[in-house]
């Protein structure tokens, strides 16, 4: 329906110019049938003009709108893929561009020494090339207003200088599941930002033909809805891409420094990239490992050997938070409750492991 309009509107348009100009146009038309059939004079040639406008521009009409149309339906899903912030990035640049041209051509064309023609391509050119420079900086735009952001926020709240808000969450502590639990005991401050990369991740991780990491991501995905419906926690889904960076854990640090926040990890490569580019991290594990009761050389504890060690006579034990005890001796111990007295703690990233001898080889000695 609306093409059929379109038609319509383009076909009185058409008539209305082939009225106006039937002087001009009809004269090559009309001196054309002089010469084929001798005719040399024809009666309301204005109007004979606007019929073949109308007829013409009707038939153009239909070819417009099906191009146009297209071409609509290419930009609404051409911007539908850009992130908001981009997108103002690149509008801000392009303004720029144009209020620079009016200040510096404008003089040169009133004076006479800047042709119309040539302002026209300058001022396109000059706002094209806004457009880029303000797409090409929207990291650092979008990094000044959430550090202005930020410090009107701090100010308001009376907070200290340097704190920061946004905790950025990477795939392996989502499919962890514990950050959901952490944020419910409420420690986690500030706004969870997760990545629209690392949801992209999750989902194919859900989608593997592999039962495990299917498992495995839609626990993710479902630890994401528990956080957002859940539990009273603000969380931002970031649209943005680093799209010259391929590695997922290069693209968190990246968006990181964007936004000045923490990255949120259980992963021990990540923890060290962070460290090394100077990005703030929270290690899920560090996190686990501080709250553990604390363990010290010479304290005695009551465990249950339940398997060999890697070394020859040694025994495995747990405790009730899973840290592993290894126990010098303890292979003929097993399957058997008993005291056993500390020697040693081994504290990583990685986790935790006791050293310990049984008691009764202590008193033996």
């Amino acid at each position: 329906m609306m093409k059929k309009w379109f038609q319509c509107v383009f076909a009185v348009i058409g008539g209305l110019l082939s009225f106006e100009w039937s002087a001009i146009v009809g004269k090559p038309f009309f001196g054309m049938l002089d010469t084929v059939f001798g005719i040399k004079e024809v009666a309301g040639q204005g109007y004979w003009m606007m019929v073949i406008g109308v007829l013409l521009f009707y038939g153009i009409g239909a070819w417009v709108a099906d191009y146009g149309w297209k071409l609509l339906q290419r930009a609404e899903k051409w911007i539908g893929h850009i992130p908001i912030a981009d997108l103002i990035s690149g509008i801000l640049g392009l303004g720029v561009g144009l209020l620079l041209t009016v200040n510096l051509l404008t003089p040169f064309e009133q004076a006479g020494l800047l042709s119309p023609f040539l302002h026209t391509v300058l001022t396109a050119m000059l706002g094209f090339v806004g457009f880029r420079l303000g797409y090409a900086k929207r990291e650092e735009f979008i990094s000044l207003l959430t550090k202005s952001r930020s410090s009107r926020e701090r100010a308001a709240a009376g907070e200290v200088k340097g704190f920061e808000e946004h905790k950025i969450l990477d795939t392996s502590v989502i499919i962890d599941g514990r950050i959901a639990d952490i944020c419910k005991t409420g420690f986690i401050e500030g706004t969870l930002v997760i990545p629209e990369f690392v949801l992209e991740e999750l989902q194919h991780i859900a989608d593997s033909s592999d039962l495990l990491k299917r498992n495995r991501g839609r626990r993710g995905l479902d630890i994401l809805n528990k956080i957002q419906k859940e539990l009273d926690v603000k969380v931002l889904i970031y649209e943005g891409d680093f799209e010259e960076i391929s590695e997922v854990d290069s693209k968190l640090v990246k968006l990181a420094k964007v936004l000045q926040g923490k990255v949120i990890t259980n992963d021990f490569n990540l923890n060290k990239v962070c460290e090394l580019q100077g990005v703030s991290v929270l290690n899920i594990n560090d996190l686990a490992n501080a709250v553990k009761p604390v363990v010290l050389p010479g304290e005695e504890i009551l465990v249950q050997v339940i398997k060999d060690g890697k070394e020859h006579g040694q025994g495995v034990a747990y405790l009730d938070d899973g840290t592993m005890i290894v126990v010098e001796g303890g292979r003929e111990f097993i399957g058997t409750t008993l005291e056993v007295m500390v020697t040693s703690v081994l504290q990583t990233s990685a986790g935790r492991m006791i050293f310990a001898k049984p008691k009764l080889l202590e008193k033996a000695l």
